[in-house]
C-alpha cells in the first residue's frame, strides 16, 4: 500500500493506493478505515468482475461515505454510452446487496485525460462532473457524526505548579458530537454526572469543540477520570457490554483461535478478551456467508463474538466509525492481528 499527497486550491488530498488482489485484503481494509471516499476503477472492457465486488463490499463494510466508480479505458470501447450504462446498472445491483450509499459514476480515460480534470469532448453524452471536480465537491464535512458526543480521554493534565495550582484537564480528540461549556455530561465507566466547565485549545478557551479537534476538557467536579475513560452526553450515552459482536478482518499469518486470548484496543481504552465464537466467514468475491468452514486466516473476514474483562463503551460502527471500531492485539508478540467493526 502506498500513500500519495496532492492539493488543489480548494482541498488537500491523501490517496491510499491499495492493491485489489484478494491476498491484500488487509491492505485494503487499512486504507479504507480512515477514508472519506473510495475510488473504484472498472475496466470498461471487462465490466463488473469479482475484484469490483470485493472493493464494493469492503467499502460498505468500512462504511466509507462516498463511492466513486470510475469506468476507465473508455477510449478502448469507442466511448460507448451503452457500455457505460451497462456497467453502471451492474454495479448498482452489487451496491444494493452490500450496502454502498452515496455512489457516483464517471466514464473516464485515465491515459488520455478524458473527464479526469477537464470535460471530455469524446463523450458529449456525459454531462456530470469531472473526476477532480467531483473530489473537490464531495460534502465531506457531513461525514462526521455530530449527534453523539463522545470524548475518549487520552491523558490527564495536572501541572501542579504555582501558576496552575488546581488545574485538572482531560486531553483527547473529540470522536463525535459537539461538546459545549455548561453541557451536562457523564464520565464512563463510573457513570458520575458533572458539567463541562471549560474547553482549552492551544492556550485559548473555546465555547464548544467538535470532531476531529484535539482539546482539553475541564469538569466542574473532581471525579475519578483516567486514560481509557470516556466523557459522553448525560442523555445520549453509548452502549456498554462485555459481550460484543463484530465483523473482523484478520491481519496476521497466525489464524484466529477460538477461546484464544487477545488484547483489545478501543479508542484509548485497553482490555483483555477471549474470542468465544466464530459465527460465519464471508466470501468477499461472492458476498456469501460461509458456515461450514470457520477457520479464519490471513485476509479473511468473519463475524465473531468476543468477551472482554471489562465493559466497553461503544456505538455500532455503521453509526460511529470512531467508537465502533477496535483492534485485536496478540499478547505474546504485541502484533495487531485483527481489525474489528462492532455490529
Amino acid at each position: 500500500m502506498a500513500y500519495r499527497y496532492f492539493a488543489t486550491p480548494k482541498r488537500k488530498f491523501i490517496i491510499a493506493d491499495t492493491p485489489g488482489h484478494i491476498q491484500y485484503t488487509r491492505n485494503m481494509v487499512t486504507g479504507a478505515s480512515t477514508s472519506n471516499a473510495a475510488v473504484i476503477l472498472v475496466d470498461a472492457r471487462n465490466g463488473v468482475i469479482e475484484q469490483t465486488r470485493r472493493h464494493a463490499y469492503i467499502a460498505a463494510l468500512l462504511n466509507i461515505p462516498h463511492v466513486l466508480v470510475c469506468v476507465n479505458k473508455m477510449d478502448l470501447v469507442e466511448y460507448s454510452e451503452e457500455v457505460f450504462d451497462r456497467i453502471k446498472a451492474d454495479f448498482i445491483q452489487v451496491a444494493g446487496r452490500v450496502g454502498n450509499q452515496d455512489i457516483h459514476f464517471l466514464p473516464i480515460s485515465a491515459k488520455l485525460g478524458d473527464n479526469v480534470v477537464d470535460p471530455s469532448t469524446n463523450m458529449p453524452w456525459y454531462t456530470g462532473e469531472t473526476f477532480l471536480g467531483l473530489l473537490e465537491a464531495l460534502p465531506v464535512g457531513k461525514d462526521w457524526n455530530l449527534n453523539d458526543p463522545r470524548f475518549p480521554v487520552q491523558y490527564v493534565i495536572r501541572p501542579i505548579s504555582d501558576e496552575y495550582h488546581d488545574y485538572r484537564g482531560y486531553a483527547g480528540r473529540v470522536a463525535s458530537g459537539v461538546f459545549r461549556v455548561g453541557q451536562k455530561v457523564v464520565v464512563l465507566p463510573g457513570g458520575l454526572k458533572t458539567t463541562v466547565e471549560a474547553i482549552d485549545f492551544a492556550g485559548q478557551s473555546l465555547d464548544y469543540a467538535f470532531p476531529p479537534q484535539s482539546v482539553t476538557i475541564r469538569l466542574t467536579d473532581e471525579i475519578d477520570v483516567s486514560r481509557g475513560s470516556m466523557i459522553v452526553d448525560a442523555v445520549n450515552q453509548p452502549q456498554q457490554s462485555q459481550e460484543i459482536d463484530l465483523m473482523v478482518c484478520w491481519l496476521n499469518e497466525k489464524p484466529l483461535m477460538v477461546r484464544g486470548k487477545y488484547m483489545v484496543k478501543h479508542n484509548s481504552n485497553e482490555v483483555r478478551c477471549i474470542i468465544t465464537e466464530v459465527k460465519y466467514k464471508v466470501n468477499i468475491n461472492t458476498i456469501e456467508e460461509i458456515h461450514n468452514d470457520l477457520h479464519v486466516g490471513l485476509n479473511e473476514i468473519a463475524r465473531i463474538t468476543i468477551k472482554t474483562t471489562k465493559p466497553l463503551f461503544f456505538d455500532p460502527y455503521k453509526k460511529n466509525r470512531d467508537t465502533g471500531s477496535l483492534i485485536l492485539i496478540d499478547e505474546g508478540t504485541n502484533n495487531v492481528v485483527g481489525a474489528g467493526m462492532i455490529l
